[in-house]
């Protein structure tokens, strides 16, 4: 992460801090990650209750799962005192899902907010976004376009350096490469997702303001609608908004940087992925029908039956 250049003092505890805090927020976000997410993916593929949404929500908890299945090797590598011990492939692999599962994240979480943006504007017009045919393919071109964006992640040679046992740092050589990636990936990745998920939310508002719907099942659905939506842009902002402006910032200025930056990136980058297990949150209050299925699990005659 460019801490080469600090000052000795301050190298030891920038790498001190995040030798500590990494371990244990990836151990946590591990823990409850793969509970929250395998739960969610199995009520999912349970419900009778097929929607776009809910296709939406199934493969953000797919991609979210594959995610957190890697967190124990981050942290492995950080307890070791910055020393990989799982090999090159492995390796190159860390870096790729983190950045897969994050634009993944945000373009699922954003085609959320469109189509629930869709049923407060046009509740009776069923576009083909908000169509169960329509939702898989436009699941399947981001898993695509993502998959194929962060390819160049998986070349060796991305961090800057030659050393085997040195993975998720980040050598002062490489900050030009990676700055350039960063533009691009920084508009597309996140601003322009953003964009529409806060447009997404103003304009819901906007009609829901308008709107003179009582109090019935279109209601409900309306309430639905925007807890998705508000649920989502925090998300973003919590998770997503820190991360990306302290990466192009260390990016820009990492050389001469002070310690206090480091941390902070250390800190946003355990917020960023800390998505994984908040985003059940988001299932649990918009999903159709998830609601009830974890409840029918979670009650007493379930475990009874399946004794």
């Amino acid at each position: 992460m460019g801490i080469q250049n600090l000052p000795a003092t301050k190298w030891l505890t920038a790498s001190c801090f995040k030798q500590v805090i990494y371990p244990i927020m990836y151990l946590f976000i591990f823990f409850l990650g793969a509970v929250g997410n395998s739960l969610s993916i199995y009520v999912f593929f349970q419900t009778s209750q097929r929607t776009s949404v809910n296709i939406y929500m199934q493969n953000l908890a797919i991609s979210d799962l594959m995610f957190v299945s890697t967190l124990p090797f981050r942290a492995t590598y950080f307890l070791l005192g910055s020393r990989w011990v799982f090999g090159d492939i492995v390796c190159r692999i860390m870096t790729y899902t983190l950045y897969v599962n994050m634009y993944c994240s945000i373009y699922f979480l954003t085609m959320l907010s469109v189509v629930r943006f869709v049923a407060i504007v046009h509740p009776f017009k069923h576009g083909k976004i908000t169509k169960m045919k329509y939702a898989r393919i436009i699941c399947a071109a981001i898993w695509i376009l993502v998959l194929a964006a962060a390819s160049p992640l998986l070349d060796k040679g991305v961090a800057g350096y030659s050393n085997p046992v040195k993975c998720l740092d980040l050598h002062p050589s490489s900050t030009h490469r990676l700055l350039v990636m960063n533009s691009f990936v920084l508009v597309v990745g996140f601003i322009l997702p953003f964009c529409t998920i806060v447009c997404c939310y103003v304009f819901a508002i906007k009609a829901l303001l308008k709107s003179r719907t009582p109090q019935s099942r279109r209601a409900v659905c309306h309430k639905k609608a925007l807890l998705t939506i508000v649920i989502t842009l925090i998300l973003s902002l919590l998770c997503f908004l820190p991360y990306h402006i302290l990466r192009t910032v260390h990016l820009m200025y990492g050389g001469c940087s002070q310690a206090s930056l480091h941390k902070a990136l250390v800190v946003t980058l355990c917020l960023a992925a800390m998505n994984s297990c908040l985003d059940p949150i988001l299932y649990y209050f918009a999903a159709e029908d998830f609601k009830v299925k974890i409840r029918n699990i979670c009650s007493p005659d379930h475990f009874t039956t399946c004794a």
